[in-house]
């Protein structure tokens, strides 16, 4: 199911957006070099997803990744889009760094948007708010999807999520207006 928009009342209510990043934030796969000393590994991300979370970021609202692999390329993107919730090495904890958030922030779980693609993300989508999923996703994360998107992971589907966030909060134009007004200032 393709669904259009997100209600109203749902959408002003989310305060953290979720992210799973592989199959979400890249196309789910990466590429590895082994030399004689190390391991270098590298993915790809599009910029379009990177400008989706700072428009979500400027509207107020926190974003994180969660993923079950730990990752120096996601760590250094976090670092590059201002995402201080990065919580990396959760192949079956993704529950519990969303309750740690949670909890610091005193939010509840009807205040979670959460983007997924796989089995891993079931838990998390089961229990938040907004549970949205990219195009390419597996058909169980797609059957429990309240929003499932056009795009494919990787290829701007943050982007497309972010959209249609903010649309249904009325705040997208007014964030595009900001992001406009800023550039032109610089």
């Amino acid at each position: 199911m393709i669904a259009v928009g997100i209600p109203a009342d749902v959408a002003r209510g989310i305060r953290l957006v979720s992210l799973d990043v592989d199959g979400v934030l890249t196309d789910g796969s990466f590429t590895s070099e082994v030399s004689d000393s190390a391991v270098t590994e590298s993915r790809r991300f599009s910029v379009l997803d990177g400008l989706g979370i700072h428009l979500l970021q400027s509207a107020g609202l926190t974003v994180a990744f969660v993923s079950g692999k730990r990752s120096a390329a996601v760590e250094a993107r976090a670092r590059d889009l201002g995402v201080e919730e990065v919580h990396l090495d959760l192949p079956f904890g993704k529950v519990e760094a969303i309750e740690g958030m949670l909890q610091r922030n005193g939010w509840s779980w009807t205040q979670v948007a959460h983007l997924g693609d796989d089995l891993a993300d079931l838990a998390v989508l089961e229990r938040a708010g907004l549970p949205a999923a990219v195009a390419n996703a597996v058909p169980e994360v797609r059957e429990i999807a309240d929003w499932v998107g056009e795009v494919r992971g990787g290829e701007g589907a943050v982007r497309e999520f972010a959209r249609a966030l903010l649309d249904s909060r009325g705040e997208w134009a007014e964030q595009v207006r900001k992001y406009v007004e800023k550039g032109r200032r610089s």
